[in-house]
C-alpha cells in the first residue's frame, strides 16, 4: 500500500515538473487529471463470492447479481402463489362446448 502511495507522488510530482508555463491553463490542467485511475487490479474485500447453485445455503456468499436475481424470482413466486392461493380456484371454468359451437354459427 505505501509503496502505491510512493509511486502515485512520484507520478505526479513528474507529471507537475513536465508541465511548461508556455502552455495553456487547459491543456495543463488535463495533464494533472489521471487517465487510468481504476486500471489496476481492485483489492478485495472480504470473503470471495460465489455462485449461488455452488452454495445454496448461504446467501451471504454469494455474487450481488445473482441474490437480486434469486431474491426477485422468489418475491415473484410468493405473489404469485398468494394470488392463486386468494382468488379461491377460479382458475376453470365449465362451458358447454355445443352451446358455444351453436352460438358461433347462428350469428355468422
Amino acid at each position: 500500500m505505501a509503496t502505491r502511495i510512493m509511486a502515485s507522488a512520484a507520478r505526479g510530482s513528474a507529471i507537475i515538473s513536465r508541465i511548461s508555463t508556455t502552455q495553456s491553463s487547459a491543456t495543463a490542467a488535463s495533464h494533472l487529471i489521471p487517465r487510468r485511475g481504476f486500471a489496476g487490479a481492485a483489492d478485495h474485500h472480504g470473503p470471495p463470492k460465489v455462485n449461488c447453485w455452488q452454495d445454496p445455503l448461504s446467501p451471504s456468499k454469494w455474487k450481488e447479481e445473482h441474490f437480486v436475481i434469486v431474491s426477485l424470482t422468489g418475491w415473484g413466486l410468493l405473489f404469485y402463489g398468494g394470488v392463486k392461493f386468494f382468488s379461491g380456484g377460479k382458475g376453470k371454468k365449465e362451458e358447454d362446448l355445443g352451446n358455444v359451437r351453436g352460438t358461433w354459427t347462428e350469428s355468422c
